[in-house]
């Protein structure tokens, strides 16, 4: 790292370090020891560890990671309990974080710059190369964990770089035009995160410090610097976390959610929870525009098939199923030491969490959507066999969202003010005492504030 960073050499391990003490003076907050920021503050902090000792390959690695797994869903699905969300600003004003956030950004884009790229980022990065040159090499193609939405972005970030390499005055080679164009997506998908938590922040919580302090842990969290280098990983979790950002326009949410399908395969969990969230109406829009991108993502590998056998290997036969079965080969991680059919129950259990959260509450807010599409997120870690546990990356930028939200009692879904308004004007039906036969919307009972929480008055 001497070429970016002179006498730069902090590997991991030492990071987590550093982080550790970084996070805990910014954001635990000493004077109310006792509070939920700092409990999930722990639970961020006890997720660090884990991938440690996984990569070190100790015995303790899984059942650990398991566990505080298992804590984050249990604080995602009790998220509508903690009714409480008073003001608990950071020890560092929004200037200092702007300033903290950028000097830690330079130092994980300095890892990313350094060092090569994993190996499943590199082969993603082959495959937009195949889609721009029309080749079909799915005879020979190894088979991957992810669909073709991250090679149609490799496409023309490919292009870009291979633009940038020949204005230079020496020749690159292939190879290191592949490791110069996965370097790029990997920087800007975590802009693409970084912006989004901001975003977040100042249009649906309604406070920029928040957005700020978000992305700032976002960068500060071992977590992100262990995974820096996983595009597989950080493009899902962008797509999802700008679904969330626009989720007042339909279409443009199922077409990220659709999109993130197209990467990997958890995003499926999320459609009966976002079409339920947006009602009867919204709901059409929602699942064309996801129906319609995914297909477009499937039908782009047309461009690299020469015949209808060539298709079907680029998209059914392409995909590594054997990581979903219940038995995969080389498998790796929790399950390794367990008998396939205990996977069967977990799976069930997660089915019914699918169903449980995708209904309840039945009057869903942003808040609800958040911590429940986190969830589903999080219960997919339970079951994945191939190191299941260990893509928190996937799930990371939503959580923190879960951390910092305030009250968004207010942030309805699109179209919901019309169905409301609706049934507010329709004739009373009057009961024997007088009554009307069906109440108002809780809502529409009680005078709503859209000032931010910590400035109305009687509520903290």
């Amino acid at each position: 790292m001497d070429g970016v960073l002179p006498g730069y050499t902090v590997d991991s391990t030492t990071w987590t370090y550093l982080s550790f003490l970084l996070i805990v003076a910014v954001y635990f907050r000493f004077t109310r020891v006792w509070s939920v920021r700092n409990l999930d503050l722990s639970l961020l902090l006890m997720l660090a560890p884990t991938l440690l000792m996984v990569r070190y390959e100790s015995a303790m690695a899984y059942p650990w990671l398991f566990t505080v797994t298992g804590l984050v869903f249990l604080r995602l699905i009790t998220d509508r309990l903690f009714t409480l969300r008073p003001l608990l600003p950071q020890n560092m004003n929004t200037a200092g974080l702007i300033w903290l956030g950028s000097a830690t950004f330079t130092f994980l884009m300095a890892i990313v710059v350094t060092f090569a790229p994993p190996e499943p980022t590199l082969e993603s990065v082959r495959r937009g190369q195949q889609l721009i040159q029309r080749e079909d090499n799915s005879e020979t193609q190894p088979k991957t964990e992810t669909g073709p939405g991250t090679a149609i972005i490799a496409a023309p970030v490919g292009v870009i770089s291979e633009a940038v390499a020949k204005s230079g005055a020496d020749p690159v080679s292939q190879q290191e035009q592949v490791e110069l164009t996965a370097r790029i997506m990997v920087i800007c998908a975590h802009l693409a995160i970084i912006a989004g938590l901001i975003y977040i922040g100042y249009r649906r919580f309604s406070d920029l410090h928040l957005g700020v302090a978000m992305a700032v842990l976002y960068l500060l969290l071992p977590c992100t610097a262990i995974h820096v280098g996983e595009i597989n990983q950080v493009i899902p979790a962008a797509l999802i976390l700008w679904a969330i950002a626009l989720f007042r326009h339909p279409v443009a949410s199922g077409g990220m959610i659709g999109f993130a399908c197209g990467v990997v395969f958890f995003p499926i969990f999320l459609v009966p929870l976002w079409a339920n969230f947006y009602g009867r109406k919204g709901a059409r829009q929602f699942l064309c525009a996801w129906g319609a991108v995914l297909g477009l993502v499937l039908m782009s590998l047309l461009l690299v098939s020469t015949d209808s056998t060539s298709f079907f290997r680029q998209t059914v036969s392409a995909v590594n199923w054997s990581s979903l079965s219940f038995d995969p080969p080389n498998n790796v991680g929790f399950w390794s030491t367990f008998e396939a059919a205990y996977r069967i129950p977990v799976i069930a259990v997660y089915l019914v969490a699918v169903a449980s959260l995708t209904i309840w509450p039945l009057q869903k807010k942003l808040e609800h959507l958040i911590a429940n599409s986190t969830a589903l997120i999080v219960g997919t870690q339970f079951w994945y066999p191939q190191q299941g546990g260990i893509y928190i990356l996937w799930y990371l930028p939503l959580f923190l969202l879960v951390v910092f939200r305030p009250h968004l009692h207010h942030q309805d879904p699109p179209g919901y003010e019309e169905d409301s308004k609706a049934v507010t004007q329709r004739p009373r039906e009057q009961t024997r005492s007088g009554g009307a036969a069906y109440p108002l919307h809780p809502s529409k009972s009680r005078s709503v504030s859209f000032a931010p929480f910590w400035r109305r008055e009687g509520e903290i």
